[in-house]
Protein backbone atom coordinates (compact mmCIF):
# COMPACT_ATOMS: atom_id res chain seq x y z
CA UNK A 1 0.00 0.00 0.00
CA UNK A 2 1.36 3.71 -0.98
CA UNK A 3 2.07 5.23 2.35
CA UNK A 4 2.45 9.17 0.51
CA UNK A 5 -0.69 10.66 0.43
CA UNK A 6 -1.95 13.02 -2.73
CA UNK A 7 -3.55 15.90 0.11
CA UNK A 8 -4.63 18.49 -2.74
CA UNK A 9 -4.63 19.88 -5.96
CA UNK A 10 -3.29 23.13 -6.60
CA UNK A 11 -5.22 25.81 -9.26
CA UNK A 12 -1.79 26.07 -10.48
CA UNK A 13 -2.78 27.56 -13.97
CA UNK A 14 -3.67 30.81 -11.74
CA UNK A 15 -0.37 31.87 -11.18
CA UNK A 16 2.15 32.91 -14.11
CA UNK A 17 5.11 30.24 -13.58
CA UNK A 18 6.56 30.29 -16.98
CA UNK A 19 9.16 32.85 -16.99
CA UNK A 20 9.94 32.13 -12.88
CA UNK A 21 10.76 28.22 -14.08
CA UNK A 22 13.05 29.62 -16.33
CA UNK A 23 14.87 31.10 -13.87
CA UNK A 24 15.23 28.13 -12.23
CA UNK A 25 16.31 26.23 -14.89
CA UNK A 26 19.40 28.58 -15.48
CA UNK A 27 19.88 28.80 -11.50
CA UNK A 28 23.56 27.19 -10.63
CA UNK A 29 23.76 24.29 -8.23
CA UNK A 30 26.39 23.53 -5.96
CA UNK A 31 26.54 19.50 -6.35
CA UNK A 32 25.50 19.45 -2.29
CA UNK A 33 23.54 16.03 -2.46
CA UNK A 34 25.38 14.45 -5.52
CA UNK A 35 26.00 11.12 -3.40
CA UNK A 36 22.57 10.58 -4.19
CA UNK A 37 22.06 11.43 -7.51
CA UNK A 38 22.87 10.49 -11.10
CA UNK A 39 22.30 12.34 -14.42
CA UNK A 40 20.78 15.57 -13.86
CA UNK A 41 19.46 16.69 -10.58
CA UNK A 42 19.41 19.36 -8.56
CA UNK A 43 17.79 21.21 -5.60
CA UNK A 44 17.53 25.35 -5.42
CA UNK A 45 16.82 27.25 -2.34
CA UNK A 46 13.63 29.81 -2.19
CA UNK A 47 13.58 30.33 1.70
CA UNK A 48 15.14 28.72 4.67
CA UNK A 49 15.97 29.95 8.27
CA UNK A 50 18.84 32.40 7.12
CA UNK A 51 18.12 33.91 3.86
CA UNK A 52 21.62 33.12 2.60
CA UNK A 53 22.24 31.46 -0.78
CA UNK A 54 24.61 29.96 0.57
CA UNK A 55 23.14 28.14 2.79
CA UNK A 56 21.72 25.05 1.01
CA UNK A 57 22.12 21.96 3.11
CA UNK A 58 18.85 20.58 4.87
CA UNK A 59 18.25 20.44 8.52
CA UNK A 60 15.87 21.35 11.00
CA UNK A 61 15.74 24.77 12.49
CA UNK A 62 14.34 27.08 14.98
CA UNK A 63 12.83 30.86 14.11
CA UNK A 64 11.47 32.42 11.06
CA UNK A 65 11.46 31.33 7.05
CA UNK A 66 13.50 33.88 5.29
CA UNK A 67 13.87 34.20 1.71
CA UNK A 68 17.06 34.04 -0.56
CA UNK A 69 18.26 35.64 -3.11
CA UNK A 70 16.63 32.89 -5.71
CA UNK A 71 13.41 33.66 -4.06
CA UNK A 72 13.14 37.16 -4.01
CA UNK A 73 13.02 36.45 -7.79
CA UNK A 74 10.26 34.23 -7.91
CA UNK A 75 7.42 36.14 -6.47
CA UNK A 76 4.56 33.90 -8.20
CA UNK A 77 5.86 30.95 -6.76
CA UNK A 78 6.50 32.36 -3.38
CA UNK A 79 3.08 33.60 -3.21
CA UNK A 80 1.60 29.87 -4.55
CA UNK A 81 3.28 28.71 -1.36
CA UNK A 82 2.07 31.52 0.65
CA UNK A 83 -1.73 31.82 -0.65
CA UNK A 84 -1.72 28.01 0.07
CA UNK A 85 -0.06 26.91 3.15
CA UNK A 86 0.45 27.58 6.33
CA UNK A 87 4.11 29.40 7.12
CA UNK A 88 4.01 29.17 11.09
CA UNK A 89 5.77 25.77 10.83
CA UNK A 90 7.23 26.08 7.41
CA UNK A 91 11.32 25.93 7.78
CA UNK A 92 12.81 25.07 3.71
CA UNK A 93 11.29 26.03 0.32
CA UNK A 94 13.16 24.63 -2.18
CA UNK A 95 12.73 23.63 -6.17
CA UNK A 96 14.05 19.61 -6.95
CA UNK A 97 15.01 19.72 -10.85
CA UNK A 98 15.59 16.41 -12.13
CA UNK A 99 16.38 15.65 -15.84
CA UNK A 100 17.33 12.52 -17.30
CA UNK A 101 18.12 11.45 -14.04
CA UNK A 102 17.69 9.12 -11.04
CA UNK A 103 18.27 9.80 -7.14
CA UNK A 104 19.32 6.61 -5.50
CA UNK A 105 17.12 5.07 -3.42
CA UNK A 106 17.14 6.47 0.10
CA UNK A 107 15.76 7.26 3.40
CA UNK A 108 15.34 10.82 4.61
CA UNK A 109 15.40 12.33 8.00
CA UNK A 110 18.06 9.62 9.11
CA UNK A 111 20.18 12.41 10.68
CA UNK A 112 17.48 13.85 13.26
CA UNK A 113 15.65 12.48 16.01
CA UNK A 114 12.04 13.74 14.99
CA UNK A 115 11.57 13.78 11.35
CA UNK A 116 9.58 16.61 9.70
CA UNK A 117 6.67 16.57 6.93
CA UNK A 118 7.77 16.89 3.11
CA UNK A 119 5.31 17.95 1.13
CA UNK A 120 5.65 18.00 -3.02
CA UNK A 121 4.42 20.05 -5.88
CA UNK A 122 5.24 19.41 -9.59
CA UNK A 123 5.05 22.45 -11.39
CA UNK A 124 6.27 20.90 -14.68
CA UNK A 125 6.55 17.63 -14.92
CA UNK A 126 5.43 14.81 -17.39
CA UNK A 127 4.89 11.25 -17.30
CA UNK A 128 8.36 10.65 -17.90
CA UNK A 129 8.56 11.25 -14.35
CA UNK A 130 7.91 8.53 -11.56
CA UNK A 131 8.44 8.32 -8.06
CA UNK A 132 8.88 5.50 -5.98
CA UNK A 133 8.39 3.87 -2.33
CA UNK A 134 9.59 0.79 -1.83
CA UNK A 135 8.10 -1.13 -4.37
CA UNK A 136 5.58 1.00 -5.42
CA UNK A 137 6.25 3.46 -8.27
CA UNK A 138 4.04 6.30 -9.08
CA UNK A 139 3.12 9.66 -11.33
CA UNK A 140 2.46 13.04 -9.23
CA UNK A 141 0.78 15.49 -11.64
CA UNK A 142 1.39 18.91 -11.47
CA UNK A 143 -0.28 20.98 -8.91
CA UNK A 144 -1.01 17.61 -6.74
CA UNK A 145 0.29 18.33 -3.36
CA UNK A 146 1.85 15.29 -1.90
CA UNK A 147 2.61 14.20 1.07
CA UNK A 148 6.22 12.21 0.64
CA UNK A 149 6.46 9.57 3.01
CA UNK A 150 10.06 9.76 3.53
CA UNK A 151 10.77 7.42 6.20
CA UNK A 152 10.36 4.50 4.10
CA UNK A 153 13.36 3.70 1.02
CA UNK A 154 11.89 5.82 -2.03
CA UNK A 155 13.73 6.95 -4.68
CA UNK A 156 12.32 9.35 -8.31
CA UNK A 157 13.28 9.01 -12.09
CA UNK A 158 12.78 11.28 -14.59
CA UNK A 159 14.14 10.10 -18.23
CA UNK A 160 12.95 13.38 -19.90
CA UNK A 161 15.35 16.24 -21.43
CA UNK A 162 12.88 18.77 -19.91
CA UNK A 163 13.92 18.89 -16.76
CA UNK A 164 10.79 18.11 -13.85
CA UNK A 165 10.38 20.92 -11.42
CA UNK A 166 9.36 20.15 -8.38
CA UNK A 167 8.06 22.39 -5.40
CA UNK A 168 9.33 21.13 -1.72
CA UNK A 169 8.57 22.41 1.51
CA UNK A 170 9.62 21.26 4.64
CA UNK A 171 7.27 21.24 7.63
CA UNK A 172 8.24 20.81 11.24
CA UNK A 173 6.79 18.16 12.97
CA UNK A 174 5.53 15.37 11.39
CA UNK A 175 2.57 14.00 13.11
CA UNK A 176 0.80 17.21 12.77
CA UNK A 177 -1.92 17.82 9.76
CA UNK A 178 -1.24 20.51 7.30
CA UNK A 179 -3.90 23.02 6.66
CA UNK A 180 -4.01 23.27 2.78
CA UNK A 181 -6.27 26.78 1.75
CA UNK A 182 -7.87 27.39 -1.68
CA UNK A 183 -7.71 23.98 -3.33
CA UNK A 184 -9.73 22.48 -6.17
CA UNK A 185 -11.30 19.09 -6.83
CA UNK A 186 -9.27 16.22 -8.04
CA UNK A 187 -10.39 15.03 -11.38
CA UNK A 188 -8.40 12.14 -11.78
CA UNK A 189 -7.43 9.09 -9.74
CA UNK A 190 -3.61 8.60 -8.54
CA UNK A 191 -1.55 7.43 -11.09
CA UNK A 192 0.36 3.81 -9.83
CA UNK A 193 2.24 2.36 -12.34
CA UNK A 194 2.39 -1.11 -12.94
CA UNK A 195 5.33 -3.14 -13.90
CA UNK A 196 6.53 -6.66 -14.76
CA UNK A 197 8.35 -9.00 -12.48
CA UNK A 198 11.83 -9.08 -13.00
CA UNK A 199 13.11 -12.68 -14.17
CA UNK A 200 16.29 -14.69 -13.00
CA UNK A 201 18.04 -14.07 -16.59
CA UNK A 202 17.67 -10.24 -16.14
CA UNK A 203 18.73 -9.91 -12.66
CA UNK A 204 21.91 -12.15 -13.40
CA UNK A 205 22.56 -10.24 -16.61
CA UNK A 206 22.36 -7.12 -13.88
CA UNK A 207 25.03 -8.59 -11.57
CA UNK A 208 26.86 -10.16 -14.62
CA UNK A 209 27.07 -6.34 -15.86
CA UNK A 210 29.30 -5.49 -13.16
CA UNK A 211 31.69 -8.02 -13.56
CA UNK A 212 35.08 -5.25 -14.05
CA UNK A 213 33.87 -3.17 -11.00
CA UNK A 214 36.40 -0.66 -9.58
CA UNK A 215 36.75 1.31 -6.54
CA UNK A 216 36.87 4.01 -9.76
CA UNK A 217 33.45 2.76 -11.42
CA UNK A 218 31.65 2.08 -8.13
CA UNK A 219 30.18 5.23 -8.53
CA UNK A 220 28.99 5.07 -12.29
CA UNK A 221 28.18 1.61 -11.60
CA UNK A 222 25.37 2.09 -9.32
CA UNK A 223 23.12 3.87 -11.34
CA UNK A 224 21.94 0.23 -13.79
CA UNK A 225 20.85 -1.09 -10.35
CA UNK A 226 18.75 1.51 -9.26
CA UNK A 227 17.53 2.05 -13.07
CA UNK A 228 15.82 -1.77 -12.83
CA UNK A 229 13.71 -1.18 -10.13
CA UNK A 230 12.00 1.57 -12.46
CA UNK A 231 11.35 -1.00 -15.25
CA UNK A 232 10.46 -4.02 -13.07
CA UNK A 233 8.67 -4.74 -9.85
CA UNK A 234 11.21 -4.62 -6.95
CA UNK A 235 11.54 -3.26 -3.74
CA UNK A 236 13.51 -0.29 -4.05
CA UNK A 237 15.96 -1.63 -1.45
CA UNK A 238 16.41 -4.31 -4.16
CA UNK A 239 18.96 -2.10 -5.72
CA UNK A 240 21.73 -2.60 -2.84
CA UNK A 241 21.46 -6.62 -3.03
CA UNK A 242 22.00 -6.70 -6.22
CA UNK A 243 24.65 -4.17 -6.07
CA UNK A 244 26.28 -5.93 -3.47
CA UNK A 245 26.27 -9.25 -4.76
CA UNK A 246 27.50 -7.89 -7.89
CA UNK A 247 30.75 -6.44 -5.25
CA UNK A 248 31.14 -9.95 -3.78
CA UNK A 249 31.99 -11.55 -7.08
CA UNK A 250 35.13 -9.05 -7.76
CA UNK A 251 36.62 -10.94 -4.84
CA UNK A 252 37.63 -7.19 -3.62
CA UNK A 253 36.98 -6.42 0.04
CA UNK A 254 37.46 -2.61 -0.14
CA UNK A 255 34.75 -2.63 -2.76
CA UNK A 256 32.36 -4.81 -0.81
CA UNK A 257 32.94 -2.68 2.29
CA UNK A 258 32.59 0.21 -0.19
CA UNK A 259 28.71 -1.06 -1.47
CA UNK A 260 27.93 -1.79 2.06
CA UNK A 261 28.40 1.37 3.52
CA UNK A 262 26.25 3.04 0.51
CA UNK A 263 23.76 0.99 1.41
CA UNK A 264 24.19 2.24 4.78
CA UNK A 265 24.28 5.90 4.14
CA UNK A 266 21.07 5.56 2.05
CA UNK A 267 18.87 3.52 3.83
CA UNK A 268 19.71 2.88 7.16
CA UNK A 269 22.07 5.38 9.25
CA UNK A 270 23.88 8.39 8.90
CA UNK A 271 24.81 11.62 11.08
CA UNK A 272 24.19 14.96 10.72
CA UNK A 273 26.43 16.70 8.15
CA UNK A 274 27.83 13.29 7.48
CA UNK A 275 29.26 13.30 3.80
CA UNK A 276 29.89 9.99 1.67
CA UNK A 277 32.85 9.24 0.17
CA UNK A 278 32.96 7.41 -2.79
Amino acid sequence: MLKSERLAVLPIDSYDLGPELSIVDGHEYGGEYDTFTFGSWSSHVLANGSGADSDVAFRPHEGSLSLTELGKKLPNIMSLVAGHFPLDRLQWVRVFALREGIIAPHVDFLEWAKPGTRVQIPLRTSEESLHSENDILYHIRRGEVWKIHSTDPHSARSTSSTARLSLCLDFADAEEPIAIRGTVPATEPIRVVERPEPTEAEIEELIASAAGLTLETMRPGFRPFAELHFERHAHATAAFDWYLEAARRTGDEDIVAKAQAFRTYCIEKRGDGEAFDW
